[in-house]
């Protein structure tokens, strides 16, 4: 055995910590199948029900920015276990939701807490030698991943035979089951910092200004993500309407086209050990543009639009896994506040995204959605090439 296989963390603990991504990252994406169905349950238009998923990013980006930093201050296994207490609850309160009011509250409780997420990546960056950490980043991810992809097909099947109530009900089940198991599964890691509560915030808000590759990767992602989440908002009103007139299981079969993309994640993070990131970046964000315009012919057409999905998803899973390696290589002592600005960043582009989405599609229907998105990571491709310049 080598010195690095030696110092490579067991396969069941990466395994486990992929599968606790995918489940928790999950509860982000539950709504997006199921807007057909609040906006009847609840008697809303397309933009204000595109607003539960807007919620929902948006107390996840908060929760990036201002829990996320705790992962250097506090011991992660306490902190994780609480965090996933708390979307527990929100998750019961989206599920019993009596009003949209509430469904709002508690959409914006369940993302804050559930960036728990982006602490286990971290805990996975540090547990990895260098020569690895992309792939076990990776792999990591690649579990995220899977969970943002399949909780459509999940939320879909489940509120085809039950309600839609139940899809948020069970995942609350599942956060509390998770925290047991990570609280007395984990292995331990120290705090890396003893400073108070609003230095770490500061701190961290230093960090973007420290570190212009952590700027630059934070805006190509938040482009990417808007694009990604404009298009998984809306395609469900798509699928829904004439000419597929879909049901909300055929929604979720739909979405499995997606779930081909995660298969790149742990390629990406190969490739970006071996310092291929910039292209990987400059291809994805090709990848994404030509996506969308495939997605505006494909308008009456299942098989392109299903093409698209998966064009879509292997850009942004690359993107996000080539950052993620390039950041974690900054400042090894303050990972967790370095994810907290890069993941906050890239996630207020998907919650901006979501909603601009929704109006755009309210306003001019899927050629409007195509259009706005495929800008986006043009812009991004813009501004790589100008940081090169």
């Amino acid at each position: 055995m080598t010195e690095t296989e030696q110092k490579a963390p067991p396969g069941w603990l990466v395994l486990l910590l992929a599968v606790s991504c995918g489940l928790t990252v999950a509860n982000l994406y539950y709504a997006q199948p199921l807007l057909a169905e609040l906006r009847q349950a609840f008697g809303v238009g397309e933009a204000a029900a595109g607003g539960v998923v807007t919620a929902t990013q948006l107390g996840y980006a908060a929760g990036m920015l201002l829990l996320v930093p705790l992962g250097d201050r506090l011991e992660n296994r306490g902190l994780v276990a609480t965090l996933l207490a708390v979307a527990c609850a929100g998750l019961v309160g989206t599920g019993i939701a009596p009003g949209f009011a509430v469904l709002l509250f508690a959409s914006l409780v369940v993302g804050a807490a559930s960036v728990v997420v982006q602490i286990l990546i971290p805990f996975a960056a540090d547990l990895s030698p260098d020569a690895i950490r992309g792939r076990i980043v990776g792999r990591v991810v690649s579990g995220l991943l899977f969970g943002i992809l399949l909780s459509r097909v999940v939320a879909s099947l489940l509120a085809e035979v039950t309600s839609w109530r139940v899809v948020f009900l069970i995942s609350a089940g599942a956060m509390a089951a998770l925290a047991l198991v990570l609280r007395f599964i984990l292995p331990p890691r120290a705090p890396k910092t003893d400073v108070r509560y609003g230095e770490l915030l500061r701190s961290t808000f230093a960090m973007a200004r420290k570190h212009p590759p952590l700027r630059h990767r934070a805006l190509y992602q938040s482009a990417m993500f808007g694009a990604f989440s404009a298009f998984w908002t809306t395609i469900a009103f798509v699928l829904t309407a004439p000419p597929f007139n879909y049901s909300q299981l055929g929604v979720g079969l739909f979405a499995l086209a997606g779930a081909a993309g995660a298969a790149v994640a742990p390629l990406a993070g190969r490739w970006s050990d071996h310092g291929h990131g910039r292209q990987l970046t400059a291809g994805a964000f090709v990848l994404c543009a030509a996506a969308f315009a495939l997605a505006g012919f494909g308008a009456h057409s299942v098989i392109l639009l299903a093409i698209a999905a998966i064009a879509v998803d292997t850009a942004v899973q690359t993107t996000l896994v080539v950052g993620q390696h390039t950041i974690y290589q900054l400042d090894p002592s303050a990972r967790a506040r370095i994810n907290s600005v890069y993941l906050g960043t890239f996630f207020i582009g998907g919650a901006i995204g979501s909603q601009a989405g929704s109006i755009a599609y309210h306003l001019g229907g899927w050629t409007a959605v195509v259009v706005f998105a495929g800008v986006l990571p043009l812009l991004g491709l813009a501004g790589m090439a100008r940081t090169r310049a």
